[in-house]
């Protein structure tokens, strides 16, 4: 009989056990978990026959395999499985069987979730009887196949592959047989799955060095916010903290300041101390954060035109503007001066106490 076929599948499915175990090697502790239960397997197949047995060509085979994987891309089972052919009436007719105990071992490989390829390699002992022998015989097949998990429990394979029997008494004149099988297997898993493992403990963070640092400015040690990028405006705990520089008091005179007018106190309403001190406040609170940025707005009540008051409205942003400058505030944190005319009212134009309170002028915290 010509073995080539053998040769080239015995070639083929060594290639595919090296391709698994090379994959387990190089996955290391990324190898996936797999489910070790003992599963029954089904059979179900067909067999194309050596035409040396003088036989019928093809023929149905059936069988049960009981097994399980040894780690996640290689199971062993114990398997039987039983076939019965036709003899050609021109050698005497007549029934061939065999019935096979053997063990197989798959080598998958990929995702256990996904279709697996895997190869196929068996051994095992084939009882024939005919006409001429009952006696058993070694045998041993090697092949490939596709796994798929279908439930928790059960997986549906199809494989296909080469089966050779070294039977050398059923015809004298033949030292053995290769046939080509094509099997079905509904692989059954039984009692209940594993627990999951419990998710390793997250490594204990590394204590930070106090006197090195720092975020924001805040030492590591004390700082419940450590996170927040560089720059934001932060408190003594290291967490966001809102800035609030209030002007409200810090109000003008009725058509000041007059053009050319640079001393804020004379163009400041009554009491001229009151504001003065509401402005220092300001220029403190921007010296001690430095990272803050404010606009400079001015604003005018109703009285008067339109572009005079926006004029008017420009010279109080300015006031402030010089006035926060000259107290040692960069402008570069300064955007500005800028004038609103007479939009924006925070009081009733309508009386005179809200017209006092509109002739003003507003840092804007940029957060």
């Amino acid at each position: 009989m010509n073995r080539k076929g053998l040769y080239f599948v015995i070639a083929l499915a060594l290639g595919g056990v090296g391709a698994v175990h090379a994959q387990d090697n190089t996955t290391g502790a990324t190898t996936p978990s797999f489910d070790g239960r003992w599963y029954i397997a089904p059979t179900v197949g067909g067999y194309y026959n050596d035409t040396d047995r003088n036989t019928n060509s093809r023929q149905v085979y059936y069988g049960l395999g009981v097994g399980k994987f040894i780690n996640s891309y290689t199971s062993l089972d114990l398997f039987f499985d039983r076939t019965k052919r036709s003899v050609d009436n021109s050698v005497g007719g007549g029934r061939w069987s065999n019935n096979n105990l053997g063990v197989a071992a798959r080598f998958y490989y990929g995702d256990w979730n996904a279709w697996r390829p895997y190869a196929l390699v068996g051994v095992m002992g084939s009882y024939h009887q005919n006409a001429a022998s009952n006696a058993w015989a070694p045998a041993a097949e090697l092949g490939a196949g596709l796994s798929k998990t279908i439930t928790e429990s059960s997986d549906f394979r199809v494989e296909a592959g080469y089966r050779y029997d070294w039977d050398d008494k059923s015809i004298r004149s033949q030292n053995g047989y290769g046939d080509w099988f094509l099997g079905f297997s509904i692989v059954s898993r039984f009692g209940e799955p594993a627990a999951a493992p419990a998710p390793a403990a997250a490594p204990a963070p590394v204590a930070p060095d106090c006197s090195k640092q720092f975020r924001n400015g805040v030492n590591l040690c004390d700082n419940k916010c450590p996170d927040l990028p560089e720059g934001t405006i932060v408190g003594p705990d290291g967490c966001p903290q809102k800035v609030v520089i209030d002007l409200r008091g810090v109000n003008f005179k009725f058509d000041r300041p007059k053009k050319g007018e640079t001393d804020i106190k004379k163009a400041l309403a009554e009491p001229t101390a009151d504001s003065m001190a509401i402005l220092d406040q300001a220029v403190d609170t921007l010296t001690r954060y430095p990272d803050v940025k404010v606009t400079v707005a001015g604003f005018t009540d109703s009285v008067g035109k339109e572009a005079y008051n926006q004029d008017l409205s420009e010279r109080r942003a300015a006031i402030v503007f010089n006035y926060l400058t000259t107290h040692g505030i960069a402008a570069s944190r300064l955007v500005g001066p800028f004038g609103h005319g007479m939009n924006n009212p925070i009081g009733d134009n309508g009386t005179e106490g809200g017209r006092a309170q509109n002739r003003r002028t507003e840092l804007q915290v940029q957060q």
